[in-house]
């Protein structure tokens, strides 16, 4: 079906791409990639591509451009202005690549080349579509630069990738696919491993880029917020086919297919309550797998058994839905009543909360603990003025000190019996040092550190290692932290070898963990490869909880997973707190994941902790501009409310750590710093280091020498 993107724009595509279908080769066959999507894309318009991994989102996109490697085969149509692509002899692809179509790669380093500077890069993109000399072109890149907000763009163009942070780098990615003003722009996931800060200004300078080349942009990302602060149109795409495509509004506010109602439910959301998500049961079939009618089926809580007998067309839900298609037999039924996500999908019913946890499984806002009752829980984690400081060294065969890293330079955290702790703040704050001076179990360089009431400066070596079990982790990557050669029965028994437990309480704990995170115990003989991601996380979650610990330390443990696949974690994740009684110090850059799961949250910029409280307090009422700054940068999965909603946009990235500066390390990206007009106020700013602060008695604090002030009827915060 064709889909009409936009009736305010001329009635001609610029971009119309039919019944188009990608097989790479397999071991026992071709394996589809690419299952005959549409798409129509007109001028000036901005199309978001969303769906889980594999879904064929980033594929769609390479092979407009002809990108795909060679063993992909393409067939289908797609056509530029009229003018057929596929199949086009690469000599004349070439010549649109860069100058009708500009790609923005995900990751801009690879995109690079390293051993050439970033102007002059840009300046050969310009000078391979326009007739200019090196002068002419290496101006124009200074412009460029100076476009997308790279400071000092004459010396930037010296520099080479590496020197350019991750943000810079994909900024400068955006410089050179504008470069020839082409007709459309494919960004493909341009901001996934970017700060929320970052992700806010790379956003930025797509819409300015947009704005002065008056280009269409293909939107290709996972996250919903993006999509619903950018995009006109939406398709969501699932094993292969666009399953629903509608304008951004109509698709948010009623999604006529139940992948798309999953992937809204599913969401933790900044402005949300808290209680469970709503996760997509079960995962993605292999492409080379797919089930009979509609591949969606296994999953869907609507399936019938007409589902499994033929694949449901992109249509129309009924006469009136006018643009608005999906690929459903039962999508005029969602579209009459419009149902909730948890309406559809069944929702897990969390434990009580166990031996005075902070939360219970409530979803009416009403879980969240209470500051008063802190005091009458125990403290497990107590931390004051942490430091840890590394050498800058210098030199290749003789390495000589020539300066010293403040990683961390003065946290404070406070975590009780049944709480959960998040910690934020952008790349290079602290968070994964002060993660390893916990762990370590040992005197930090500077600061105190008190594990369930013992000062870890003063444990002997049989004490650490008695402590150690109280205390576990589970990393970012499960597939980097689990050994690929043993079966997941052997990982989970692995922390109870190490503490010597008895084989036959081993050979009892096992499976008893294994279904406790809900995996078969059957599977204990499997390796970690046999299993998807999210069950790879439950895998290193069963790990961790093999020797009862009271403290759980999660370092990004859902970053890496899809949307649908995170809600089942998040989920999991309460219910072991609530049954259990643990305590979470629960590190990640996704602030709305820390806003569902969270009692308090800890924000750090450069090393130090800049604000800290109960976690509503801190997101409803922030009193450092850093945090927010980091609140107004995370979107909402709602497009009217992110349309209303005022940014707070950071210039820059932080300062360096290597340089240990007087007064506020924020005051060169505060924006409450530059609207001082009293000389004494920014004396003060450039001088004095601003220490933690609150009203006296209340759990909201902040380091900053002009915070926003607390509302009236509350008591600092």
């Amino acid at each position: 079906m064709t889909t009409a993107l936009d009736t305010t724009t001329v009635d001609t595509p610029l971009l119309a791409v039919r019944d188009l279908r990608v097989d790479f080769a397999g071991p026992h066959g071709p394996v589809p990639a690419v299952r005959g999507v549409d798409l129509t894309l007109r001028r000036g318009e901005t199309l978001g591509i969303v769906g889980e991994s594999g879904s064929g989102k980033s594929v769609t996109a390479l092979s407009v451009l002809g990108l795909l490697p060679g063993t992909a085969r393409v067939s289908g149509s797609v056509r530029l202005d009229g003018r057929e692509l596929v199949g086009l002899p690469g000599k004349e692809l070439a010549a649109i690549r860069g100058r009708r179509v500009a790609m923005v790669f995900q990751d801009p380093l690879s995109a690079f080349t390293p051993v050439y500077r970033i102007g002059d890069q840009i300046a050969e993109a310009v000078r391979i579509h326009q007739r200019v000399d090196k002068a002419t072109a290496r101006r124009r890149a200074a412009e460029l630069l100076d476009l997308v907000g790279i400071p000092a763009p004459d010396r930037a163009l010296d520099s080479f990738p590496h020197e350019f942070s991750g943000g810079m780098r994909q900024r400068a990615m955006i410089a050179m696919a504008v470069a020839n003003e082409p007709d459309i722009l494919l960004a493909d996931e341009p901001t996934t491993a970017l700060d929320v800060t970052i992700q806010a200004q790379v956003l930025d300078v797509l819409r300015t880029a947009r704005r002065e080349t008056g280009a269409a942009l293909v939107l290709v990302s996972h996250d919903l917020g993006v999509i619903a602060g950018t995009a006109d149109r939406v398709a969501v795409m699932y094993a292969g086919r666009v399953v629903e495509t509608a304008g951004v509004d109509e698709l948010f506010e009623a999604p006529h297919h139940p992948y798309a109602l999953g992937l809204i439910g599913a969401l933790p959301r900044l402005d949300g309550r808290g209680g469970p998500l709503v996760p997509i049961p079960g995962a993605p079939a292999p492409m080379a797998e797919l089930p009979p009618g509609c591949p969606f089926a296994p999953r869907c809580p609507l399936a019938q058994d007409r589902c499994s007998t033929a694949e449901p067309v992109l249509e129309p839900a009924s006469e009136g839905a006018g643009d608005h298609l999906s690929a459903c037999v039962r999508s005029a039924e969602l579209a009459g009543r419009r149902p909730a996500p948890a309406e559809v999908y069944p929702v897990p019913e969390l434990p009580a909360p166990s031996g005075g946890s902070g939360r219970s499984g409530r979803s009416d806002g009403s879980d969240r603990s209470d500051r008063s009752d802190r005091s009458g829980r125990a403290p497990v984690l107590a931390v004051s003025g942490l430091g840890k400081t590394f050498p800058l060294l210098k030199g290749t065969v003789f390495k000589r000190k020539v300066g010293e890293v403040y990683a961390v330079d003065g946290v404070d955290l406070d975590l009780r019996e049944g709480e959960t702790l998040g910690l934020v703040g952008e790349s290079g704050s602290g968070k994964s040092t002060t993660l390893f001076e916990l762990l370590r179990l040992g005197a930090p360089e500077s600061g105190r550190i008190e594990l369930l009431g013992h000062d870890t400066a003063r444990l002997t070596r049989a004490e650490a290692h008695r402590l150690r079990a109280e205390l576990q982790i589970v990393f970012q990557d499960p597939m980097a932290s689990l050994d690929p050669r043993m079966p997941i029965g052997d990982i989970v028994a692995e922390p109870l070898l190490t503490q010597r437990a008895p084989r036959a309480e081993i050979a009892r704990r096992v499976p008893e963990l294994l279904r406790q995170v809900g995996l078969d115990p059957e599977h204990a003989v499997r390796y970690p490869h046999q299993f998807s991601g999210g069950q790879r996380q439950r895998v290193s979650i069963a790990r961790a909880l093999a020797v009862r610990p009271k403290l759980l330390v999660l370092d990004e443990p859902v970053s890496a997973l899809d949307v649908s696949i995170q809600a089942g974690v998040l989920n999991l994740l309460q219910a072991l707190k609530a049954e259990l009684g643990l305590s979470y110090l629960f590190v990640s850059h996704d602030l709305s994941v820390i806003r569902h799961l969270a009692d308090r949250v800890s924000v750090m910029y450069l090393g130090r902790t800049v604000e800290q409280g109960e976690v509503s307090a801190v997101f409803d009422r922030p009193r450092h501009p850093y945090t927010r700054a980091l609140l107004s940068a995370v979107p909402l999965p709602d497009p009217a409310a992110e349309r209303a909603r005022d940014r707070v946009l950071l210039a820059g990235d932080p300062p360096s750590p290597t340089e240990r500066r007087a007064g506020c390390p924020f005051r060169t990206r505060c924006p409450r710093y530059a609207g001082l007009t009293t000389p004494a106020d920014r004396t003060r700013c450039e001088q004095e280091r601003p220490a933690l602060t609150g009203d006296p008695g209340a759990d909201h604090q902040a380091a900053c020498h002009h915070p926003e002030p607390p509302p009236a009827d509350a008591h600092g915060g």
